[in-house]
């Protein structure tokens, strides 16, 4: 099995958000926290989807990614646009700042 995650959107703002090691969220990829076998990440998606949560995130859900250095990056094309946000214009979403 390969490494996972935990992504969904923020309800606030629609953006999207990775669960981290201390159960918040972040924008980050990075910020992340890592399951590595299948009960991990089991765990992790039991944790985001908690009923309470429903009123900060929607639609988690757990992707592959590989770390890259010190980076993670997700193995699917679609999580990497969802991670740089649009494609249509660089001058838009993540790959912007």
């Amino acid at each position: 099995m390969s490494l996972q995650v935990v992504t969904a959107n923020r309800l606030e703002d629609g953006l999207v958000v990775f669960l981290t090691s201390d159960g918040g969220w972040s924008e980050n990829i990075n910020d992340a926290r890592i399951a590595e076998d299948k009960e991990a990440a089991n765990a992790l998606l039991a944790e985001a989807s908690a009923p309470e949560l429903d009123i900060v995130i929607v639609g988690p859900y757990l992707i592959d990614v590989e770390q890259q250095g010190t980076d993670l990056v997700p193995t699917k094309y679609r999580e990497v646009l969802r991670t740089k946000g649009p494609s249509v214009r660089e001058d838009l979403g993540y790959q912007a700042v």
